[in-house]
């Protein structure tokens, strides 16, 4: 059982480290994460390395029970006594010095490397090559486009040059998270600079959900019709009422800039339709 007073030093221990700094130690432990024993605190382990942060594609014969290893420290848990290190880093220099130098907010750009059902591969321009991954540079699919798509492919091809927004440097995969839509202008942004709460639009339904249906009122912008602002009476099912491709005219009930979420109301549209507006009054970019 660990001593009030280890787990007082192991915290004095840990608070004197930083992120970025390297440590050297003794494996002592081989389970979901390398346990090490650091130099200068032998009482207990304080030091994990998680699989992803050892010697890629070595997992789990990277390392072996008293083995001596120098990793990085890439987080720091005060309340748990651990130090989360990274071997990947020590081994790969070249690219933990570029992803450390990328501020967040930078623009940087590259070529598309390749598209993954999990996100997209960009090498880019400056950057070294990745010794695993296609490409240093990651974009996740919510990061690729404002506007809605099915496949990663209606929005960028294989070989297209991208510039993109650095997010952050993601240490267990060794790769620059970026945005492509955050180098775009919002379309709900602008169509919330434009639209007004009791304006009438027309629109199409695209999805009907137990909830409601999905209506898009411009080619950018899609809202929510509630079950009970499809109709005066009440309503069991969306279907009851409306169908996929139909158009319909909708009153404007809520614009949520900062969840982008546009609420509508069929019912209330029902009862004037005084002026309606088409989706192609609305001055969203195509």
């Amino acid at each position: 059982m660990i001593r009030v007073s280890d787990d007082e030093a192991s915290r004095k221990f840990l608070a004197a480290i930083q992120v970025g700094d390297l440590l050297s130690g003794t494996v002592t432990e081989l389970d979901r994460a390398v346990s090490v024993t650091l130099d200068g605190f032998p009482a207990r382990p304080l030091g994990f390395v998680g699989s992803l942060d050892q010697t890629w594609g070595q997992w789990p014969a990277a390392v072996e029970v008293g083995q001596r290893i120098t990793a990085e420290v890439t987080a720091i848990d005060l309340d748990q006594g651990r130090a989360w290190l990274s071997m990947a880093a020590t081994e790969h220099p070249e690219l933990w010095a570029f992803l450390k130098s990328l501020r967040t907010g930078a623009v940087v750009s590259g070529r598309v490397a390749s598209i993954e059902r999990f996100g997209v591969f960009v090498a880019l321009d400056d950057g070294p090559d990745h010794p695993v991954f296609p490409g240093v540079g990651f974009i996740t699919y919510p990061e690729l486009s404002w506007r809605h798509f099915e496949a990663a492919s209606d929005v960028v091809q294989v070989g297209q040059i991208v510039s993109c927004e650095f997010l952050q440097f993601d240490t267990t995969n060794g790769e620059a998270r970026l945005s492509l839509r955050a180098t775009q202008p919002d379309p709900f942004q602008t169509f919330a600079d434009t639209a007004t709460v009791g304006q009438t639009l027309q629109g199409q339904v695209t999805k009907l959900v137990p909830f409601g249906a999905f209506v898009r009122v411009t080619n950018d912008i899609e809202g929510l019709v509630h079950l009970r602002e499809l109709a005066w009476t009440p309503v069991d099912a969306p279907e009851d009422v409306v169908q996929v491709g139909e158009e319909i005219a909708v009153v404007v009930t809520e614009i949520d800039r900062q969840r982008r979420r546009l609420s509508l109301s069929r019912r209330r549209a029902s009862a004037g339709g005084v002026g309606l507006t088409s989706a192609a009054d609305i001055n969203t970019p195509g």
